[in-house]
């Protein structure tokens, strides 16, 4: 019997499932739990709303989600020092 066997194209991607990485996964099921029990037991939905905000800002298109966008502006505008070099021009007249 002849198996086949399917690899990425770039064997070092992240390993992904529909729209998520594993580690999405894993964090969105965790989290899933405690929000159907928490508003099960306690009627208490906002684990719930926070859930299915992660679940939306995690969907990776291209490698790319929207929380990572968010994550790098937040360090390239807040966190993170801006280091700018002024030097004098100099135009070589003459």
């Amino acid at each position: 019997m002849k198996r086949q066997y399917i690899y990425p194209q770039n064997m070092r991607t992240q390993v992904k499932l529909w729209f998520w990485t594993l580690k999405d996964i894993i964090i969105l099921g965790v989290a899933l739990t405690v929000s159907v029990v928490s508003w099960a037991k306690l009627n208490f939905v906002v684990p719930a709303a926070l859930t299915a905000l992660y679940g939306f800002l995690t969907i990776r298109m291209d490698e790319y989600s929207i929380l990572d966008f968010i994550k790098r502006a937040w360090r390239y505008f807040v966190s993170t020092q801006q280091y700018f070099e002024w030097k004098e021009k100099d135009e070589g007249y003459g």
